[in-house]
């Protein structure tokens, strides 16, 4: 039997990157796979590319930090496959061209990343745990970074918002341990994605080497290596990890770097 049957998943951002490698993961393992995607190229793209593949999955066109299509997203899983029982928080954005110092940030770029970043955690985690809890429980996975346990400069309010969800996390776990809800996050560190590419890694204030490829093992991570973790934290196997920080950075955030 494989790892996730009969199990119903929604990941969030899951048109590409570390998301889209989550999904391909959880149907190879037997999932439903919800793909909540605010872009309708990329979501539909995805639900294509895993059916393709034989998997179940299905599209659901939503922005993440908008509560309404949070619900629709939710009322619509449960329509299509009768209940939830893992939910990916996985949508985040890293914008280094708005994000900065907190005296150079402006206060629509810090409602934005916070709205995308935190509030989608929030929003899903609101109106998914409901319908985990009436599916008889399951495991919620957050996104962290390894911003949210070292200083990086020039993204403070990235930082803020995977410091937060560390700390979000904490605090589910404990609140729905008891209802069979498992809380878990995990932190990656440079991973090869569209985003990393498409940001100010360049930037020799936000040097990519520096940060990333100094750690142990010298090079950054790829989605897969994200994605087996995230399998792993959805299935049966982890049943007793709840409120756990699984750091997946190469071990950049033990490093003592100069």
């Amino acid at each position: 039997m494989r790892r996730l049957e009969n199990k119903v998943a929604i990941i969030t951002g899951a048109g590409r990157g570390i998301g889209f490698a989550g999904a391909q993961a959880f149907v190879r393992e037997g999932a439903k796979v919800v793909v909540a995607e605010i872009d309708e190229d990329l979501g539909r793209n995805a639900e294509a590319r895993l059916r393709a593949a034989g998997g179940q999955a299905t599209f659901v066109h939503t922005d993440c930090a908008r509560s309404a299509d949070v619900q629709t997203l939710i009322a619509r899983t449960e329509a299509l496959y009768g209940g939830l029982h893992v939910l990916y928080n996985n949508a985040s954005v890293f914008l280094g061209k708005l994000d900065g110092p907190v005296t150079d940030l402006t206060e629509d770029a810090w409602a934005r990343i916070l709205g995308i970043n935190l509030g989608s955690v929030f929003l899903c985690s609101k109106y998914g745990i409901p319908l985990m809890v009436k599916s008889g429980g399951g495991s919620i996975i957050n996104t962290g970074s390894s911003a949210s346990v070292m200083g990086i400069p020039g993204c403070d309010a990235y930082t803020a918002t995977k410091g937060a969800t560390v700390a979000l996390t904490r605090s589910m776990a404990v609140e729905y341990g008891r209802q069979k809800v498992r809380v878990n996050c995990i932190c990656p560190a440079g991973i090869e994605t569209e985003m990393v590419k498409a940001s100010n890694l360049d930037d020799p204030n936000f040097d990519a080497a520096y940060f990333f490829r100094r750690a142990p093992l010298g090079r950054l991570g790829t989605p897969e290596e994200i994605a087996h973790l995230a399998v792993f934290l959805a299935a049966d196997e982890s049943s007793y990890l709840n409120g756990a920080i699984l750091r997946a950075d190469g071990g950049i955030t033990v490093t003592p770097i100069s």
